[in-house]
């Protein structure tokens, strides 16, 4: 009898990376034509509200319906080469760990094969007030 070779579907932890393409603006550099630092954090910012609402995740509806909003509540980036004006890069983002309370992201920022920037976010949910909240369930189902 011959094995079943059907593997289950990818869930978003063994899915590819979500890929995020960014063109380098003169707005994004410095005086040398070198991005600026802080503009590593807005590029993987955008890749994430992208990766969110590719997940099918609305942060909109989560707002109003359950009073719920995302926050990042910490950011550990690598500054690895830099990157200059006019260039093409892209920002690869997956899941790195996903618990009842926080969601890790593990984030690159690449030019071709080399990684000129890699972050660990950890992303929490808050309530409109502040507070710390649980990730509500069906988007925890929609991580693992």
């Amino acid at each position: 009898m011959a094995q079943s070779t059907t593997r289950p579907p990818p869930t978003a932890r063994t899915a590819p990376p979500h890929r995020f393409d960014i063109r380098v603006y003169y707005e994004d550099t410095d005086m040398g034509g070198i991005v600026y630092h802080a503009n590593y954090l807005k590029f993987i910012e955008r890749a994430r509200s992208d990766w969110v609402r590719e997940m099918g995740i609305d942060q909109r509806a989560m707002k109003e319906k359950d009073g719920l909003i995302f926050a990042v509540r910490r950011i550990e980036g690598d500054y690895l080469l830099a990157a200059r004006f006019d260039e093409r890069l892209e920002v690869l983002t997956r899941i790195g760990e996903v618990t009842g309370a926080r969601l890790v992201l593990l984030q690159d920022v690449v030019r071709g094969a080399e990684t000129i920037f890699s972050a660990t976010v950890t992303i929490v949910c808050v309530t409109d007030t502040g507070h710390p909240a649980r990730l509500p369930a069906n988007i925890r189902l929609i991580l693992h």
